[in-house]
């Protein structure tokens, strides 16, 4: 596309800042609509975002890689092919994405770090922190969509170890850790340590609580637990890491725990304590848009900043950390610029999520503490998977570990909430949150057809498996409640 009034200023009708899943949504849009539109990505290895790039597809296509290694393959050579197979994939993705963007007449892919100059005005550099501008850029519409990055916890000796990798280093290291350290026992902890127990790896989780998914229900978090340390997994609860020391081979981790002080070698260390919004050198303040305490960008309910001309997609704007959330917020800034100007984050309604161990755990809605504390009355449908007749693909695959739950409301039949620790909970929990989006209730979900033998097909059994009630004279598990 012809922007130029020289070989170094744009001018853009939309500029994104971030070639992450709602940034370019809207991008591909405006531009079909002949708008003129620059994106500017700040690294050649991440066009198209986090995920195809070091998030969702590269850890899932490697928890698929790990679970195909047979006893007989070398652990350090599975994973240096696997780790080969999806550096293709990525770039594949990478590819595709820059040229069906950059492909278009309308729309114009700038690489390099941008900086906000003004409120309708950004310079890019070659890197983070250049204060020369090779290319400075006009925009009557910004979109901030820079993601999130990892956040590396502030204990002694850590951020200077050689042996310290983020889950971004981890995705494109080609040697297998003998022994991984892992802090942090969340979703993209347990992750982690799923994928590289399974590869050969020994692992260690250290977690802060008493117990991992500390916010789920202690039945689901039972079920994974066990799940996970049945695989080998080996879990420090109510532990702190309080010091990182290095050797010459490998590291030494110190941690405290039962008020003692302990230690642990490793020769690889993952921080996975989170990631924050990636803010830092935008220069924010130059455009007059404001940022939250924990450094996101400050957005109303229709992603608005501060200056009504920019918004913030995605991470940045410290909502939900989730590529389907970021597509979403695609579709409130689209409303903004070429619709009605109605769809607002406040409408969204039961957003699922998952835990991409194996078997995964998905969950949407409410937990059972949830909605016990909300003041509902609750009748809880609940089954091992190995126990639901009515499910034989878990048979048929040979995986039957896991349980399903669903919160189901006394009074109205609406469904509040279900967690699927089992094959395929992905997909299920899909159909579960558009029942609760379009308020189908748990009966007729429970008397749906489906076909055989699937999956969902278990839907009929377990939400009929009632286990705990509180409604009187309710036949629960056999007996009267």
């Amino acid at each position: 596309m012809d922007t130029t009034n020289d070989n170094n200023r744009l001018h853009a009708d939309v500029l994104v800042l971030g070639f992450g899943k709602g940034g370019k949504a809207v991008a591909a849009r405006m531009g079909e609509l002949g708008k003129r539109v620059v994106l500017v990505e700040r690294s050649d290895q991440m066009y198209g975002g986090t995920c195809p790039n070091v998030g969702c597809v590269p850890t899932k296509a490697l928890v698929h890689h790990s679970r195909k290694r047979r006893a007989e393959d070398s652990a350090p050579d599975w994973y240096e092919r696997s780790v080969g197979h999806v550096r293709a994939l990525t770039s594949t993705f990478r590819a595709g994405n820059y040229e069906a963007l950059n492909g278009a007449d309308t729309v114009t892919v700038v690489t390099g770090h941008a900086t906000f100059l003004d409120a309708h005005t950004v310079g890019v550099g070659e890197g983070e922190g250049d204060s020369t501008a090779r290319i400075t850029i006009t925009g009557d519409t910004i979109l901030i969509n820079t993601g999130s990055e990892p956040v590396i916890p502030d204990i002694p000796g850590l951020r200077a170890s050689t042996h310290l990798l983020t889950s971004t280093d981890l995705i494109h290291t080609t040697k297998l850790p003998e022994h991984l350290a892992i802090i942090g026992g969340g979703y993209l902890g347990i992750e982690f340590a799923s994928i590289y127990r399974q590869f050969g790896s020994r692992v260690t989780v250290f977690e802060s609580m008493s117990r991992v998914l500390g916010r789920e229900d202690d039945d689901v978090a039972e079920a994974a637990a066990g799940i996970l340390t049945g695989e080998g997994i080996e879990f420090v609860l109510e532990s702190t890491v309080t010091e990182v020391i290095d050797g010459e081979h490998d590291t030494t981790v110190v941690y405290e725990r039962d008020g003692r002080r302990h230690t642990l070698r490793a020769d690889a260390i993952l921080a996975a304590t989170g990631r924050a919004p990636a803010t830092r050198n935008l220069g924010l303040a130059a455009a007059g848009v404001r940022t939250t305490a924990r450094g996101a960008v400050d957005v109303d309910e229709y992603l608005r900043t501060s200056q009504p001309h920019i918004y913030a997609l995605g991470d940045v704007n410290g909502g939900p950390q989730f590529t389907y959330v970021s597509l979403d917020d695609s579709r409130i800034v689209l409303d903004q610029l070429i619709g009605e100007g109605l769809r607002r984050t406040t409408d969204r309604v039961a957003v699922p999520q998952t835990l991409f161990m194996t078997p995964p755990l998905a969950t949407v809605g409410m937990t059972e503490k949830a909605a016990r504390a909300a003041g509902h009355r609750v009748k809880i449908g609940l089954e091992q998977v190995a126990d639901i007749v009515a499910m034989p693909r878990a048979y048929v695959v040979e995986e039957t570990r896991g349980l399903m739950k669903f919160i189901i409301d006394v009074d109205t039949d609406a469904i509040l909430g279900a967690a699927l620790l089992s094959v395929d909970a992905q997909e299920l929990i899909n159909t579960v949150t558009l029942a609760m989006r379009h308020g189908i209730k748990a009966s007729e979900l429970r008397d749906s057809i489906y076909t055989h033998p699937s999956s969902t097909e278990a839907f009929n059994e377990v939400i009929g498996a009632i286990v705990r009630s509180d409604e009187p004279a309710v036949q629960v598990a056999g007996a009267q409640a």
